[in-house]
């Protein structure tokens, strides 16, 4: 029988020791890592040497002696493709336990909370990984990526002087990111591949562009000083954050397929007068009234288990989850979003609802925005530039309430890739007396939390 030795694990938020048989599988060691460091999933690797080098694999015929490990060796965790598998919540956060939409009114504010557990979502298994580096983009960046995306022009027969086969600066075609057209257009927000063209536009078309999604935490495997608290340097230290509007959008438009879906999704607030989550699943199309724009289509909105009322919502356990993503899969489809109702009665005879939302209030409360951050760091969008292989997310927040005409009303939203960043890091709280405004987390001996600057307070963007 072999003897118990003992590992060092290194990671990001410390360092622990497991014990295990040296006679033990790779596989039985990546579960004991799981259980001691009370990790939210197993999107994680471990290697034998700083600098992602030297990796052991999880298999159940390698043991931890063939892998080379012996008494007292340190083994170093990091995340999988930026996966969030520390839980970082206070008693400022929101219960771990709990999966909870709360919204407490008062007489002339709103605040609502949206829980952050990962009971009843996506779990991290959503991330992908591409073999031998090779990334798979979606279907629709595909067929993007074949398009010259120019915006053509007819012959201005004011100021075009040559013939019908020529070409002038009044009808020569405009790139797709042209600032004018888009102003012309009432276009806000170019789309994530004409910004992407943008940057492939000049003389060296593109070989040194490289987009890499914010990070707000400290850089692990620093030599120089003890680990956080008791030392940071320049190398390690994240860059502070000036939050600035994204000018391009991963989406550009949310369309459902037919209005039942929708209908019947509202029947249950009709019936009982309480509010609803659920999931939007479609695809991702070219949209082509924006240039190189991409539109979710929604074909099916699935409610997960939950317990509702007029104020609140708790989402449950779903043992269903892994069959509806099989039969999604199956037909082609995936989950492109999430739904929301917050609906309050105004005439029940005219069917009218109460407007509580808009320039005066808000459009989305911050821990909305938080929730869809959430999201959208569990459903990555990939990207050939991305070294990690993906930037930001085309996963769209549509959320249901009253316009100013007291009508049942839905807008699409997104929020930008610095305010998943301030979410996937713990750094971005809401607050509990006004639902517009969020915080930021004061750093601690446990976490180190970046300077964060604003020049404008929008951390998202409409999608139309």
């Amino acid at each position: 029988m072999s003897k118990p030795i003992i590992l060092r694990i290194q990671s990001q938020e410390g360092t622990k020791r497991v014990e295990i048989n040296s006679n033990d599988s790779t596989s039985n060691l990546y579960d004991k890592v799981y259980s001691e460091f009370s990790l939210a999933s197993y999107a994680f690797v471990l290697f034998r040497n700083r600098g992602h080098q030297d990796e052991i694999t999880s298999s159940k015929s390698n043991t931890v002696r063939s892998a080379g490990l012996n008494h007292g060796d340190i083994i170093y965790l990091e995340p999988l493709n930026g996966a969030i598998i520390f839980e970082n919540l206070d008693e400022n956060s929101l219960s771990e336990d709990t999966n909870v939409y709360t919204k407490s009114i008062t007489s002339n504010s709103r605040s609502s909370s949206i829980g952050n557990s990962s009971n009843g979502f996506p779990n991290s298994s959503m991330n992908i990984v591409f073999p031998n580096n090779q990334i798979v983009e979606d279907d629709v960046d595909q067929q993007l990526w074949k398009s010259d995306g120019k915006i053509k022009r007819q012959r201005d027969p004011k100021f075009c002087r040559h013939g019908i086969r020529g070409q002038c600066v009044h009808c020569s075609s405009l790139e797709p990111f042209d600032e004018n057209y888009l102003t012309e257009h009432n276009i806000k927000h170019m789309s994530f591949h004409s910004y992407l063209r943008k940057l492939t536009a000049g003389v060296d078309r593109g070989k040194f562009v490289l987009l890499e999604d914010i990070s707000c935490r400290i850089k692990p495997g620093c030599k120089d000083h003890p680990p956080w608290p008791k030392g940071i340097c320049s190398k390690c230290q994240p860059s502070a954050i000036t939050l600035n509007r994204q000018i391009y959008r991963h989406v550009d438009n949310v369309m459902f397929e037919n209005s039942y879906l929708v209908e019947n999704f509202l029947n249950y607030w009709r019936s009982t007068g309480h509010q609803r989550i659920g999931y939007l699943y479609g695809r991702y199309e070219v949209h082509s009234d924006v240039p190189l724009g991409i539109r979710a289509t929604v074909v099916a909105i699935y409610e997960p288990p939950q317990d509702s009322t007029r104020d609140s919502i708790k989402l449950l356990p779903d043992e269903k989850e892994t069959i509806v993503e099989e039969i999604a899969q199956k037909l082609g489809l995936t989950r492109v979003g999430w739904i929301f109702t917050d609906l309050i009665a105004d005439n029940i005879q005219h069917g009218t609802v109460k407007c509580v939302r808009g320039i005066e209030s808000h459009f989305l409360s911050a821990q909305e925005c938080i929730m869809a951050g959430h999201f959208q760091n569990l459903h990555p969008n990939t990207c050939r530039f991305a070294p990690g292989g993906s930037f930001g997310s085309k996963f769209v927040t549509v959320c249901v309430t009253g316009d100013a005409t007291n009508q049942v009303h839905m807008e699409g939203y997104s929020v930008s890739n610095q305010c998943m960043a301030l979410v996937r890091d713990g750094c971005l709280l809401p607050t509990l007396d006004a639902a517009e405004l969020g915080f930021i987390r004061e750093s601690s001996d446990k976490q180190y939390v970046p300077d964060v600057f604003y020049k404008v307070r929008i951390l998202l963007f409409l999608i139309r």
